[in-house]
């Protein structure tokens, strides 16, 4: 079980999550999606929503979305974790 975020390529939201997560030394899994919404059919089974970023965080049973959110839960949550 672990932490999983999906994310796009050149999405600049999904480069700030990544970037928290890289510095806090969180180890993460990355699902790279389509860039069409219409082809994000695993986001939305896992999200209920199509867009990204998207953390999974299996240990904890947490989903979310919105990259403030998610910096926020990596700063709180996640931080201590890596060090």
């Amino acid at each position: 079980m672990g932490i999983t975020l999906y994310a796009l390529d050149g999405c600049p939201y999904c480069e700030a999550v990544h970037d928290a997560l890289r510095d806090h030394d969180v180890e993460y899994e990355t699902e790279w999606v389509e860039g069409l919404h219409s082809e994000r059919d695993e986001v939305k089974r896992v999200s209920g929503q199509r867009a990204v970023p998207v953390l999974i965080d299996e240990a904890r049973g947490v989903t979310m979305n919105e990259s403030e959110n998610i910096l926020q839960y990596v700063e709180q949550t996640l931080a201590d974790e890596g060090r």
